[in-house]
């Protein structure tokens, strides 16, 4: 009940007061959602629109919802199947979620995560170190999925 309430609660909010470059909506059931990512200016991901999918789960918020990529994207930090390995996304110790954080915050975090790659904490090594080592590719790279799977 209490998760039904404050799900109904995050939607409508962000419903009326959605981030910059964000949109949530569900998808049937309330625990089901869809999300699209605006990809930041001056980043290689600038006009693509990026498709997410939120599963809540039983217990949220006391565990945080698992998001994924629909899109494909190319970068460090998410892999070919969409996974994203950003701290927030799991539970402590490894990870850094609370039941503070919310949707929003999440997928504003993704949007960061974006624009500033973690090539520290990859989940595509190959892509990471070409981000390190060999930027203007990565550059390149990423422009061109994006064209090719996030362009309008």
């Amino acid at each position: 009940m209490q998760r039904a309430l404050r799900l109904t609660r995050e939607l409508s909010l962000l419903a009326t007061e959605p981030p910059p470059g964000i949109t949530c909506w569900q998808n049937g059931q309330l625990d089901d959602l869809r999300a699209q990512i605006l990809g930041g200016v001056d980043t290689p991901y600038e006009k693509g629109i990026f498709n997410l999918e939120i599963i809540v789960p039983e217990r949220y918020p006391f565990e945080p919802p698992k998001i994924r990529f629909l899109t494909p994207i190319y970068h460090p930090n998410i892999d070919s199947a969409g996974r994203i390995c950003l701290d927030v996304l799991k539970l402590p110790p490894k990870g850094a979620w609370r039941p503070s954080l919310n949707i929003s915050t999440l997928l504003t975090s993704i949007q960061l995560l974006m624009a500033e790659p973690n090539p520290d904490d990859p989940l595509m090594a190959d892509i990471s170190s070409e981000y390190k080592y060999n930027k203007q590719l990565f550059l390149l790279n990423a422009k061109e999925w994006t064209e090719k799977y996030a362009g309008q």
